[in-house]
């Protein structure tokens, strides 16, 4: 097929035949799948000095992933990030066969993104006009994505993390800045979130999700919903007087309407709603059954969703947050961060999204996962060492599962060799992919290993 539909069922698989003599053969049945198998050739080529060759032949190899999801959490509002950088890190994700871009692209610290719609917020939220995605970089970037065979879905996160459209909104904010007792009021600094009594909050969001989603293709839209606080509505005084006024609702209801009416307004753009799990498990809003949760929080917040028949993509904290492990950001305090220590990509390599779910059934509902980099402490300096190769360790589960074709698990021990090979691979490549061990591990596998 020469159908360029890139979404959850895109097949990617292909079959490569590489004989004694005579031209390789490929053949898939899409162009991502022709993508793949194309990089899995580049793959089987051994340089040795000045000749190149393919080794072992004839090679037969029958591929297709696990997870038809298999993604990064790319954080571009704390600290921004050139354009450059995100085309890198899309051609590291097609070198690890990672096909979602989930872009985070903007949240309480800045708003780097053109608005036609409401032009003050990226003029007067981007840190500079030189710090702004433009809507030819939009463009740029998700042709450059799918070119690669890499789906692009952007998340406006509401209604927390909203501080910057206060700059532009002040009227529709709660709890904006509050200081120095921020941590009442927000997960971090600077606070602020819709205020959910006022329908032009509402207003917002929908004039918000009608732009974007003209601008961004995919058929996924993340309407964010993590780390909401309570708090911040509590201690507002247009809150406080609007239930006064109306003795019947609560804070909680407000915010199922504000979602409810969010989520209803989505649906009429055509759009599946994707959102972080505090929406399902922390509020009484029923979201749609087509809407995709992304757990963060916990292993068993994969076996919460799956069972109440949600499909999940998992993030899990734990496991796949890789900026994690280098202190806290907060100026005044010299401990570690909420969530340390750092995530070793041996540790990235042992989670397993399906433990403890074994109905068929629940099983399928997992879509995949995604490994997140947050930027509190990462910008385009850092960005290649943060993520790889321990991102690689992530694609490669969520590509062929946790066990081989004989049902052996593999460990990282058996997994090494070829993790520092894509590693070097990467790095040849332009990626500046951080070392996993000295050179003389890899050069004697097995060698340093810890004694059984």
């Amino acid at each position: 097929s020469t159908d360029e539909t890139l979404d959850l069922n895109t097949d990617e698989s292909y079959t490569l035949d590489v004989p004694v003599n005579g031209k390789a053969m490929l053949t898939a049945k899409s162009p991502y799948g022709v993508v793949r198998g194309l990089e899995t050739f580049s793959q089987l080529v051994t340089a040795n000095g000045y000749t190149k060759a393919i080794l072992n032949t004839p090679v037969h190899i029958e591929d297709a992933p696990m997870y038809p999801h298999r993604g990064i959490t790319f954080d571009t509002s704390r600290n921004f990030y050139s354009v450059d950088s995100i085309k890198r890190t899309l051609d590291a994700m097609s070198y690890n066969k990672i096909n979602t871009f989930h872009w985070h692209v903007v949240d309480a610290q800045s708003w780097p993104i053109e608005s036609k719609s409401i032009p003050g917020l990226h003029q007067k939220g981007a840190y500079s006009s030189s710090m702004t995605y433009y809507y030819n970089d939009v463009q740029t970037i998700i042709q450059y994505a799918k070119e690669r065979g890499i789906r692009v879905i952007p998340e406006f996160d509401v209604p927390g993390h909203t501080y910057i459209v206060g700059q532009t909104k002040p009227d529709i904010m709660s709890c904006t800045n509050k200081q120095p007792n921020w941590a009442d009021v927000a997960a971090e600094p600077p606070s602020g979130q819709l205020n959910i009594a006022k329908p032009d909050s509402i207003n917002f969001t929908k004039t918000i999700i009608s732009e974007y989603t003209k601008l961004f293709p995919d058929n996924v839209f993340h309407l964010g919903g993590d780390e909401v606080n309570l708090n911040c509505w509590t201690e507002d005084p247009y809150v406080q007087q609007y239930l006064a006024a109306h003795p019947s609702e609560s804070v909680q209801s407000l915010l199922v309407n504000f979602y409810t009416q969010v989520h209803d307004y989505l649906a009429t753009t055509g759009k599946t709603a994707y959102t972080w799990e505090e929406t399902l498990f922390d509020t009484s809003y029923v979201p749609p059954n087509s809407t995709i949760i992304q757990v963060w929080l916990a292993q068993t917040s994969v076996q919460k969703a799956v069972a109440q028949g949600y499909r999940v993509v998992s993030s899990s904290y734990d496991a796949y947050y890789l900026d994690c492990g280098h202190g806290a950001w907060l100026s005044n305090f010299d401990g570690n961060s909420w969530c340390d220590p750092f995530k070793t990509w041996m540790h990235v390599y042992n989670y397993d999204v399906a433990a403890n779910i074994t109905d068929p059934a629940q099983r399928k509902l997992i879509l995949g996962t995604e490994v997140a980099i947050w930027s509190e402490q990462t910008d385009d300096q850092v960005v290649d060492a943060r993520l790889w190769p321990r991102a690689a360790a992530m694609a490669e589960t969520a590509w062929s599962g946790k066990s081989d074709a004989t049902g052996h698990v593999r460990t990282t021990a058996e997994v090494a060799s070829r993790l520092h090979e894509q590693r070097y691979r990467m790095v040849g490549r332009g990626i500046k992919a951080e070392p996993m061990q000295p050179l003389w591990c890899a050069r004697n596998p097995g060698a340093c290993n810890l004694p059984s």
